[in-house]
Parts: structure tokens; C-alpha cells; sequence
């Protein structure tokens, strides 16, 4: 095996994801002491954003709910979204009133119609045996690998655009007690790096292993792991296997006491959220509070929600769905602007793909292409949508089929680059964290 690999399994193994920086790397980045945080929220199995965002307008909502038959949600209960004189009206799914406020404060946008692309594509294009598209489209594991890698022509890549981003910063991390790459969600690509491996850390309970701890009563054990790890050091499987129980055992000392404390500041905001999502965020919120002592510049998170494969069900799963990332995205804004730190976080969501503008007869949607992502923060320049609405016809200039799968006209490279951009990266780091953003025109899209 690779070593690269051994790492990233022994770690697993040992409870932990494999951890930190396993070799200094030449870092591109502006240099800077100021804190900055991107907290990726993955929804697994394919969110359904043609009922999360819907047309208000008169036409618009009618061709909605003509095509969606059952699916379609009243419109008296879609929450608006104030949009300029003369633009389209849109609405929010009624289970989602605090990503609503959040919009009317300008602290969410909606890029649209985001999707896997190789080049920019057209109906006609895509319709043409001659021309590149992604990979195993409509394939779960594969879309999510290729919005993960912002690599599109393959669904083999061994990093993730989040870790390859923080190789790239490493310099800006040089004093972090703990990596910079922390998951709630488990072992990921997105925070893989070719350098760098993220952190998982747990929502409830201890962080550590039993039996381990300072007590007088644990000395001996304590003392005889710390003995075998420094066994066979010129072995290089062994060495690598011995690092990264020897920093996931530093890792955990750190964190150990800021995810087990009770913090009245967050538990005021996230009271009363019991639900695996929410509890991913405070965890997460826990350790940027920690930010200070804990020495990084630069992190990056992952939590995750699902499941999104709504092929049955399709409007109770959804309104379940919906009504807990809102609740725990709507706590940890509130949260960082809590703890000071709502300039220098910024969230947002990835999917795997949306789903058939058509609905299937079973009570749900089948796996479509194109979603809308919301990205969430001070920083973030909202209260608008950018990019261009997919036209919702079936059959029409944008559907790949007759279902209502809408080809992207943005591609994750552009949306990953212009949160890279803010994070930090310069054009040589967009370069190496995103290689096929030159297909691509305009790289970034000022949505922050």
C-alpha cells in the first residue's frame, strides 16, 4: 500500500481520521494573521432544489405546479424572497423561515443551477457523442465524488477540492495545535489532501481513548503505549502507523475539554437541537470558538445531512429534512456572530445532484444534475441569486432528457474557486486546487 493510504486507513482503524500535515509543502497563499473558516454542509443522496427554491410569479408558479402535479407546494405557504424591481420571484420552502430571515439580512445567496461540468455545455452539445461530459452521470457515488474533487472527467480522484485547498494554505496553519481540517461527517474526499488529512471528531461523549487518561490509576498504560509507539521507528509502515496514533492521542487531549464543555453562549443558540445535524454544527462551532488557542488561520469543516434520495416520500422527508438543516444553520450563524467570529465563517451547501423537475409515481423525484447551493455568512454578498434560473420545461433548451434534469451553466469549479479565492488562494493555488477551472469563464462569480 501506499503510505499515503496506510495512513488514511490505520486511521480509521484507530478511531480517528488519519491527522495534520505529513510533510511541509510549498504554500502559494497571501500570508495573513486574520481567521477564516469554510464549513462544507454535504446533502447526501440528491436534494430535490426545484422545491426548495420555487417560481412566485403568476406564470411561473402555475408551470410549476402544473408539471410537479402532487409534489407541488401551496404557494400561499412559500416563503418570499425580496428580489429587485423587474426580476423574477422566488420562494423558499415553508420549512426553511430562518434561512428566509437570513436572506432579508443579506446573509444568504442561491447560485444556480451549479452542477458537474468538464467544459461548458450546451443541449446540443450535450446531446453529441463528440463532446466531454461528467462521468457516470446521475450516479450517487460518483456525483458526490466529483462535486467533492471538483473533478469532473473522473470519478478516481484521490483528494478533495477542501483538502487540496488547505495544502495549499499549510503556511497560514504552521501554529495549529490540531489540523486544520476537521470532520463531523467521518472520513471524507472533500477533506482529503494530497498532504493533509482532516480530524473527525464525534458529537457526543469523550474524545479519546478509555483507560488512557492523567489519573495516577492509568499512569502504567499511559506510559506502556507510549512505549510501543516509539517501536520499530525504522520500519516505514510501522512509523506511519505509530504517527498517526500519536497525534490522533495529541489531537484528542486538545479537543477532549472543548467538545465536552458546556458553553453557555452556544447552548443558548443551539437549545433544544437534539438531531445529529445540529449537534455536528455545535461541535464544529465549539472548536472555531477555540480558534485562538488553538492556533489556525485557515480551517476547514464538513457536516452532513441525509438522507436526500427521495424517490418515495418525497414531501414528509423533505419538510423533515429541511426543517433541521434550517434550525441548525440558522443556530450556528447566530453562533459565530456570537463568539465574534461572523466575518471569518462562511457556510455552505453541496448535494450530489437536484432531482426530476417531473416527479416519478411513487411519491417522489428520480436523480436529476443541476442544484442550486446556498452559501451562508457575513461576508457573503445575498439577498440575491446568482447565475441564471434554469428555464422549467420539460424537453425544453435546458433539460438533458425529457424529466426536467437541467444541465448546469455553472460548474462546481467556479462556485469551489470563488470561496477558495475568498479563503485565501491565489491564481497559482486556484490552479492547483481547482486544474480544470481554465475551462471555465468567469472563474469566480462575487457572490462573496
Amino acid at each position: 500500500m501506499k503510505r499515503r493510504s496506510f495512513l488514511q486507513h490505520a486511521g480509521a482503524l484507530a478511531g480517528t481520521a488519519a491527522l495534520g500535515q505529513l510533510g511541509v509543502i510549498a504554500a502559494n497563499a497571501a500570508s495573513g494573521n486574520d481567521y477564516k473558516a469554510l464549513v462544507c454542509i454535504f446533502l447526501y443522496g440528491g436534494n430535490d432544489a426545484n422545491n426548495m427554491i420555487v417560481p412566485l410569479d403568476t406564470a411561473g408558479y402555475a408551470n410549476y405546479a402544473q408539471t410537479r402535479s402532487y409534489l407541488a407546494l401551496p404557494q400561499a405557504q412559500l416563503l418570499p424572497l425580496a428580489a429587485a424591481a423587474g426580476s423574477p420571484q422566488y420562494g423558499l420552502h415553508p420549512s426553511l423561515p430562518g434561512l428566509a430571515s437570513l436572506w432579508a439580512s443579506r446573509n444568504l445567496a442561491v447560485v444556480a443551477n451549479v452542477g458537474t461540468l468538464v467544459q461548458p455545455l450546451t443541449k446540443a452539445q450535450y446531446l453529441s457523442t463528440a463532446t466531454l461530459k461528467p462521468e457516470s452521470l446521475f450516479s450517487h457515488i460518483d456525483q458526490q465524488h466529483q462535486w467533492q474533487a471538483s473533478i469532473s472527467n473522473t470519478s478516481s480522484a484521490s483528494s478533495g477540492w477542501g483538502g487540496r485547498l488547505s495544502d495549499q494554505l499549510a503556511s497560514l496553519n504552521v501554529n495549529s495545535s490540531v489540523p486544520p481540517m476537521i470532520s463531523t461527517g467521518g472520513n471524507n474526499l472533500f477533506v482529503t489532501g494530497a498532504a493533509s488529512q482532516a480530524l473527525v471528531i464525534p458529537t457526543g461523549g469523550s474524545f479519546g481513548l478509555n483507560g488512557f487518561s492523567n489519573s495516577a490509576a492509568d499512569a502504567s498504560r499511559r506510559l506502556a503505549l507510549q512505549q510501543l509507539l516509539n517501536v520499530d521507528q525504522s520500519i516505514n509502515l510501522t512509523q506511519g502507523a505509530h504517527a498517526v496514533m500519536s497525534s490522533a492521542l495529541t489531537s484528542s487531549a486538545i479537543l477532549n475539554p472543548i467538545l465536552t464543555t458546556t458553553d453557555a453562549t452556544l447552548q443558548a443558540r443551539f437549545g433544544g437541537l437534539t438531531d445529529s445535524f445540529s449537534q455536528q454544527l455545535l461541535a464544529i462551532a465549539k472548536v472555531i470558538e477555540a480558534r485562538s488557542m488553538l492556533g489556525a488561520s485557515r480551517q476547514v469543516f464538513l457536516a452532513t445531512l441525509g438522507s436526500f434520495d427521495t424517490h418515495t416520500n418525497q414531501l414528509n422527508e423533505q419538510q423533515t429534512l429541511f426543517s433541521q438543516l434550517d434550525a441548525g444553520l440558522t443556530a450556528f450563524h447566530g453562533a459565530m456572530a456570537d463568539i465574534g467570529a461572523g466575518t471569518g465563517v462562511t457556510s455552505f451547501t453541496l448535494s450530489d445532484f437536484s432531482r426530476n423537475f417531473l416527479p416519478n409515481t411513487g411519491g417522489g423525484t428520480d436523480h436529476a444534475w443541476g442544484s442550486h447551493p446556498l452559501v451562508i455568512g457575513d461576508a457573503v454578498h445575498g439577498g440575491a441569486i446568482y447565475g441564471t434560473m434554469p428555464t422549467l420545461e420539460l424537453s425544453g433548451p435546458d433539460d438533458a432528457s425529457n424529466l426536467g434534469r437541467w444541465i448546469p451553466t455553472i460548474a462546481v469549479d467556479q462556485f469551489a474557486a470563488t470561496l477558495a479565492a475568498w479563503f485565501g488562494a491565489d491564481a497559482n493555488s486556484l490552479a492547483a486546487v481547482l486544474p480544470n477551472l481554465s475551462a471555465f469563464s468567469p472563474s469566480t462569480l462575487g457572490f462573496i
